[in-house]
């Protein structure tokens, strides 16, 4: 028989109003009411844009909740999951998503509530104590996700300061019924989990932590009208491999650090939709890029532009021979194509990212095809002029004396990932132009 789970997601803002309700079945309070009904409620010109996103995936074997959480044929029985996040805008009211996309069972949520992480920090186990709101879907405390899909919570008021950390904490009374479960794996943040219904503690004392989120997909908030987001869809450089755990110190937190000090692009949220292993062509961890410009770009609140930053893994995986290497440049060149006339259609800017060098990874060969490759590709984005800008990340991060490699101050150890400093790079490379009122 199942075990009750609970799950909690705790969000932190720089402030919060209203007493908690009682989330076992009181009527919702007027700040959680369905969502057509606040969008009527006299928000002027305001809209929704996303201010914090992850990228959905399958969870692979090694990336499971460990036991008790993960059980034969069930996840999170009778468990509380806190997660923490790290917004760029800021807004009056918020919402958040929750996914169940590679769900092999309906996800059950018995119960969401948001709060602010003590200190503020990324990684935080304990929530301030008394700040934990309840949200609601449909005014109801919880909701069953069918598989495959997502839902979206009703509009709380919970006021969010941009570069704010949250807490989200999600309790699931019955667990989820299968072990095909929604995760991103990349988090470089600590999750707690701790059987029981603990929803509203402080702190979970005795919680097992890792270094991933669960089903926790988007959050949004309501901001002013010209208020847009910029998209990243990535691999692994934007997702922060080598970065700091609960630092938020990836290049698109570093580049939203950097809009947030001008006047002219503080208005712009930065969605990073990358993942680990991620291809623009084939599918490796996670669905290939061009099947999810749907699901994680146009889909997007808010979304106002798209920078693409991914194709060194379909080089680098393809094999090493002039004709795989010719036809995996032929590929990615007319992929990017694909994708830039699918964002314009939607009406959204494009900005293509150069590929940054391997030289000394396994991706490098004696040979130097996959380096042809890779100098190929940049060339084109840098003059078939299909890109609306490039943002010329080999430039910033390769070694002017082996222009094949990293620098070696920006290289984590593995020549191709960049430590915190590399990150910053690629972030101060970037033209803030690209994000001002005059570029939307």
């Amino acid at each position: 028989m199942a075990v009750a789970a609970t799950v909690t997601l705790t969000v932190t803002a720089a402030a919060f109003g209203g007493s908690l309700a009682d989330r076992a079945g009181a009527a919702a309070p007027a700040d959680a009411r369905p969502a057509a009904a606040a969008d009527a409620a006299g928000h002027g010109h305001e809209h929704w844009v996303d201010t914090w996103t992850s990228m959905p995936q399958l969870t692979e074997p090694g990336n499971m909740p460990p036991a008790p959480y993960t059980q034969d044929g069930a996840v999170f029985a009778d468990t509380t999951l806190r997660q923490t996040v790290h917004v760029t805008l800021g807004g009056p009211s918020l919402r958040l998503h929750l996914s169940n996309a590679f769900g092999g069972a309906a996800l059950p949520v018995t119960a969401v509530s948001v709060a602010r992480p003590v200190d503020g920090r990324s990684g935080a186990r304990a929530i301030v104590p008394g700040s934990s709101r309840p949200v609601t879907f449909g005014g109801r405390p919880g909701v069953t996700v069918p598989v495959g899909a997502q839902m979206v919570t009703d509009p709380l008021d919970f006021p969010v300061a941009a570069g704010e950390t949250l807490t989200v904490t999600v309790y699931l009374a019955a667990g989820q019924q299968s072990t095909s479960i929604t995760s991103h794996p990349g988090s470089r943040t600590t999750s707690y989990m701790l059987r029981g219904d603990h929803l509203d503690d402080a702190d979970l004392d005795g919680a097992a932590q890792v270094n991933h989120w669960y089903f926790l997909s988007a959050v949004e908030v309501r901001a002013a009208a010209a208020d847009r987001a910029t998209v990243v869809l990535g691999d692994s450089l934007a997702d922060g491999r080598g970065s700091t755990d609960n630092g938020d110190d990836r290049w698109p937190d570093r580049l939203r650090a950097r809009l947030a000090q001008h006047a002219d692009t503080a208005g712009t949220a930065v969605l990073n939709q990358a993942a680990g292993g991620n291809r623009v062509l084939n599918d490796g961890l996670g669905p290939n890029a061009l099947s999810r410009l749907d699901r994680d770009v146009f889909a997007q609140p808010g979304a106002g532009s798209l920078v693409v930053s991914e194709g060194v893994n379909d080089i680098g995986t393809a094999d090493a021979t002039p004709a795989a290497q010719q036809a995996v440049t032929a590929d990615l060149i007319n992929a990017y194509r694909q994708i830039v006339l699918r964002a314009h259609a939607q009406g959204l800017p494009v900005y293509g990212a150069t590929l940054t060098p391997f030289g000394g990874n396994q991706y490098d060969d004696a040979a130097g095809l996959r380096e042809a490759s890779r100098q190929a590709v940049n060339d084109w984005i840098r003059t078939s002029g299909e890109f609306d800008a490039v943002l010329d990340f080999d430039r910033a991060a390769r070694d002017p004396q082996a222009p094949r490699r990293l620098r070696p101050d920006l290289d984590v150890g593995d020549h191709l990932h960049f430590n915190p400093a590399g990150y910053q790079a690629l972030a101060d490379s970037v033209p803030l132009r690209l994000f001002g009122p005059g570029a939307r």
